[in-house]
């Protein structure tokens, strides 16, 4: 088997599925690598960290290409506030990728989604400052309000949802579960700092269900980029609100880290072995999201800069 330093650092295909987390999802044992793209340059700067390409195991599925990107970097350096959220989501776009499935540790603020249970929220509150780019549009000379009342994919989690038995508690009789409700909400903040007791009560009036630092931008990123997306939210704590309880330390999450890791790993593979059996038609039709953003920008072409429309051309060749 080739070293990664032996693998190509091209590659000519198409991406079926983008993964976006931790370095524990790189290697799954359905999958071989092919490529490592050295970071990614992108009109919108350089991704968090090199892009794996793999391929499934098996004759009948290699042509399954599945792609990571690590969201904080391979030595984890970047913070929820300084990830390059738009490099990362447009250099999977940019590789024909068909859907995005990201994972991200949570802090849960419902008494029923205990720590190493996984949810997969159908709603996002937005509790960040402004300080993250959270579009493609902003800047580039052109006005784009694209639709975001249904900031997931519910056909994705419906599909995820299905392989829930593959999760396992390693130290414990009770059960990890896989919550999926079409009104599960989780709460971004800013970071990096965990939630004030007071602020986790506000969270849990408001509606949230868990809380994390990184849903966003990247969930409006693909949108913009026409992506099914869908996060997957590890628990690993009870955030703060608890009276009985401490408020959540660095240690309380860290304990429940390599648990949660073990279930992603699990299900990922199982999720990329059966889609590459039967690719799901949420990612053949894009999931009703194929030209929404041709319809969403108010900017004639007409009126486009030469540099605007190659970045456009980067995400959406031959749109315009």
């Amino acid at each position: 088997m080739k070293n990664s330093s032996e693998l190509p650092k091209t590659f000519e295909g198409s991406v079926d599925l983008g993964i976006i987390g931790g370095t524990g999802l790189y290697q799954l044992d359905c999958l071989k690598a092919i490529a490592i793209l050295p970071a990614m340059v992108t009109p919108w700067g350089v991704t968090s960290s090199p892009i794996t390409i793999s391929k499934v195991i098996g004759d009948s599925q290699e042509h399954f290409h599945v792609a990571f990107i690590s969201r904080h970097g391979l030595h984890h350096q970047y913070s929820p506030s300084s990830v390059p959220f738009r490099a990362n989501m447009a250099a999977l776009k940019h590789l024909q990728c068909k859907a995005v499935m990201s994972f991200s540790a949570v802090g849960s603020l419902q008494q029923q989604i205990k720590p190493r249970d996984f949810v997969l929220p159908q709603q996002i509150i937005d509790r960040t400052k402004g300080i993250r780019e959270s579009s493609y549009f902003n800047d580039i000379g052109l006005v784009g309000h694209v639709g975001f009342g249904e900031p997931f994919s519910k056909s994705f989690a419906q599909y995820i949802g299905q392989f829930g038995d593959v999760l396992k508690n390693s130290d414990s009789e009770e059960p990890c579960e896989l919550h999926v409700d079409d009104d599960t909400t989780v709460v971004c903040m800013e970071g990096p700092q965990f939630s004030t007791r007071a602020e986790s009560k506000m969270y849990r009036m408001l509606g949230g269900d868990v809380i994390n630092m990184s849903v966003l931008p990247e969930a409006k990123l693909a949108r913009e980029c026409e992506l099914p997306y869908q996060m997957v939210c590890m628990s690993t704590d009870y955030d703060a609100w608890r009276d009985e309880a401490e408020p959540v330390t660095v240690e309380t999450v860290i304990g429940n880290l390599q648990n949660n890791s073990a279930n992603a790993n699990a299900l990922a593979s199982t999720i990329i072995t059966h889609m590459s059996n039967e690719i799901p038609n949420f990612m053949l039709t894009g999931d009703g999201l194929k030209g929404s953003v041709k319809m969403s920008i108010s900017t004639k072409p007409s009126a486009m800069s030469k540099e605007t429309l190659s970045k456009l051309e980067f995400l959406f060749p031959g749109y315009w």
